[in-house]
């Protein structure tokens, strides 16, 4: 059984008393959500957190879209439909059958998909490019150039995630409803110069939050070039 829903001022007193490590050690994706209603107060508590979050040369160019009209959730869902159902026959289903963390994934992922247009908030970050506030840039800069740009969103991203978690509100970060750029573009009425990035959607959880199961560091960790694991080495 889901934990009751916190009001507003709980889940703030919440976000007040939890440590940030421990916000970050019981960070996990929660797609599983329940369709009752999110304070805008803790939406915009979220955007604030994330504003808070460094960006090249303090440029500040995100933008956040957030999204709670059925209809546009229901648009956006399409286009996740197609895409999973797309990824899942050519590549995940055969992963899963012979994984059982990733056949459980793949699951909470179906159940995100069924139901997201139920998701209370989707909270869509974007990133304004172009040269001068406002402004479109007469040529667009290609792909690859625009993507060094995202290192001034993804942060933000990230302080938006450990707030909602720190409230007790549950998260996920998913991009499959935005590979179609035009699309997603249409659907959110987005100017040519702000990229859509990333969709959090966000809920109260039908589960709980706890320990995230990570590799021990020394794994993953190499000192001076990549395959000498010396803390690893050390501990063995």
């Amino acid at each position: 059984m889901p934990d009751p829903i916190p009001s507003t001022d709980d889940a703030l007193a919440r976000l007040a008393a939890m440590p940030l490590v421990e916000a970050m050690a019981t960070q996990r994706a929660i797609r599983r959500v329940l369709p009752d209603p999110v304070d805008d107060a803790l939406v915009l508590r979220c955007i604030e957190a994330a504003e808070r979050a460094p960006t090249g040369q303090n440029g500040q160019q995100w933008e956040f879209v957030v999204v709670k009209d059925a209809r546009l959730k229901h648009r956006l869902g399409r286009q996740y439909r197609l895409c999973w159902g797309a990824y899942w026959r050519a590549v995940y289903r055969r992963e899963a059958a012979a994984d059982d963390a990733k056949a459980r994934m793949a699951r909470a992922v179906q159940w995100q998909v069924d139901h997201f247009g139920e998701i209370p908030v989707l909270v869509v970050a974007c990133l304004r490019l172009g040269v001068g506030e406002g402004r479109v840039p007469l040529v667009r800069m290609p792909h690859v150039a625009e993507s060094g740009y995202w290192g001034s969103v993804y942060p933000a991203v990230q302080n938006l995630l450990l707030t909602a978690r720190a409230m007790g509100l549950g998260a996920s970060l998913v991009t499959m409803p935005l590979w179609n750029l035009l699309a997603a573009r249409r659907i959110l009425g987005l100017p040519a110069n702000v990229t859509p990035i990333c969709v959090m959607p966000l809920g109260w959880p039908r589960g709980r939050y706890g320990p995230s199961a990570r590799k021990p560091v020394g794994e993953v960790t190499h000192l001076d070039g990549y395959g000498r694991r010396h803390w690893l080495e050390a501990d063995s």
